[in-house]
């Protein structure tokens, strides 16, 4: 996978995200050896742990903080992926 944070910076639309998206699942499949979270439970409990210190991040990163993140989407995103094949 090329540069991630250029990647990101390129996502402007539904259709970039789903192409970043299935970059990252091809990552997966291709580099399995180089992830931390191999399970889904470990996958999701990283993702928490994230977001519960993202603001260290980006401040660290010298980024700045994201004020208005759609938090009910990205549920609705997770919620409906449990369901749909």
């Amino acid at each position: 996978m090329e540069n991630v944070n250029e990647k990101i910076s390129r996502i402007d639309s539904k259709e970039d995200f789903l192409y970043f998206l299935i970059d990252l699942i091809a990552d997966f499949r291709h580099n399995r050896d180089e992830w931390e979270n191999k399970s889904l439970e470990s996958y999701l409990d990283a993702m928490a742990s994230w977001i519960a210190d993202m603001e260290g991040f980006y401040m660290n990163n010298n980024i700045p903080v994201p004020t208005s993140v759609d938090w009910k989407f990205f549920a609705r995103i997770l919620i409906a992926a449990k369901m749909y094949e």
